[in-house]
């Protein structure tokens, strides 16, 4: 016997349709978050389990992640992330009225694993441990993100009334430029800078060169520039400082993090086949891991793999029109990951090089040939998970021959 739930869920309430695998409708309810609605939820099941407890409970929900679908997989449930662009589909597909509703939407997902769970990937039932290294690895790269959006608005606050800070120094996050725009956010100020302040600025942030970068950063400073009103300078200064302050926090922040997440890759039992993998060090490789998630039973080939990452081509065909093109309704964060990856690999591998100045040679660009070295990169990595052995380069290219088997890398 087969049940088929669907689950539109909200921040403080599920709505819930139970439906056989005929269509009809068993139950609908309304479910409280947390562990009363779940309780209830279980109930709500068991009415329509037969008493050898013989059935297959298939729910269909617009996420995959947080306690209430941790709850449904621990209870043995297979659950269906419905990606709500698909679900948007899917709603098309019960009408055309444009109407909408958490019962209705609760009603299509039923319907959706009831007819579409062969196409559709079940939940990935992968470790706590797989998770924290996500929930790491995502925080870490969004402070990132962030820090650079920061670093933007400073650069365009600069450039309103100080062009000559956006000139002196070449990285407006690094300690050295936070702290002596700290000292001198006004260009008058900061042409009065001492050589002697400068430098020690520099040898606290551990630069090298400390005269030739002094005397850069002096001419730079005290370059003549066109200027703003005194008062209108002040309140750029002062929005200068502020954003100062968010980079300083943010450059903590980040550090520390990077710390939490090279501890827990390192100790999850992949991290050795991902740090043996070309182009991966541990930051790269936990976010690699922590959006493939460690299910050893999640892709069926190095193919659906590929397919999850977004490295393997699309075909739209139709009539005698054939067009291949690249995947843009993807994992953002793992395609950014695996195209860092692939791009360092061009250094320290052999065999990607030549695939890479391969794919080049046809007349690809760079961005389309280094996305097809990251799906083939993408499948070296599936087979070392699969067979539980660490990278080889001379194994990995062997296929290829114009990789010279004296200069693989083992």
């Amino acid at each position: 016997m087969r049940l088929c739930v669907g689950d539109d869920w909200a921040e403080d309430h599920h709505d819930i349709e139970v439906m056989d695998e005929a269509g009809q409708v068993l139950a609908r309810k309304r479910l409280p978050e947390g562990v009363a609605g779940i309780g209830q939820l279980h109930e709500l099941i068991g009415r329509f389990v037969p008493a050898d407890g013989d059935a297959q409970v298939q729910v269909g929900i617009e996420t995959d992640r947080g306690p209430w679908v941790r709850a449904l997989l621990a209870a043995g449930y297979q659950v269906f992330p419905v990606n709500p662009l698909q679900a948007s589909r899917y709603r098309g597909r019960h009408g055309v009225s444009g109407a909408k509703s958490d019962g209705g939407d609760a009603h299509m997902l039923a319907d959706v694993v009831r007819t579409d769970a062969h196409q559709l990937r079940p939940a990935a039932a992968g470790t706590a441990a797989a998770e924290a290294v996500k929930v790491l690895a995502r925080t870490h790269k969004t402070l990132i993100w962030e820090r650079t959006a920061v670093v933007l608005r400073l650069r365009a606050q600069l450039l309103e009334y100080f062009p000559a800070a956006v000139a002196a120094f070449e990285d407006l996050d690094a300690p050295d430029a936070l702290e002596l725009l700290g000292k001198a956010p006004e260009p008058a100020r900061a042409a009065k800078l001492t050589r002697a302040q400068v430098s020690a600025v520099l040898k606290r942030a551990g630069r090298y060169k400390i005269t030739e970068r002094t005397d850069a950063i002096l001419a730079a400073l005290r370059s003549p520039r066109l200027g703003q009103p005194p008062v209108l300078t002040g309140a750029y200064a002062a929005t200068v400082r502020s954003l100062n302050a968010v980079i300083a926090t943010l450059n903590e922040q980040v550090a520390s993090l990077q710390g939490q997440v090279e501890a827990h890759f390192g100790r999850h039992p992949d991290a050795e086949i991902y740090l043996s993998q070309p182009g991966l060090g541990a930051i790269t490789g936990a976010r690699v891991l922590g959006e493939f998630g460690d299910d050893p039973h999640r892709y069926a080939s190095a193919k659906a793999r590929r397919n999850y990452a977004g490295t393997s081509p699309i075909t739209r065909a139709s009539g005698k029109r054939k067009i291949v093109a690249a995947r843009f309704v993807r994992n953002d964060r793992l395609i950014d990951a695996l195209m860092i990856q692939a791009f360092a690999t061009l250094r320290v591998s052999p065999g990607a090089r030549a695939f890479y100045d391969s794919q080049r040679a046809k007349g690809l660009e760079h961005n389309d040939a280094l996305r097809r070295l990251a799906s083939r990169l993408v499948g070296i990595l599936h087979g070392c998970l699969k067979t539980r052995t660490r990278y080889d380069e001379a194994l990995a290219w062997s296929h290829r021959e114009n990789i010279p088997r004296s200069d693989a890398a083992a």
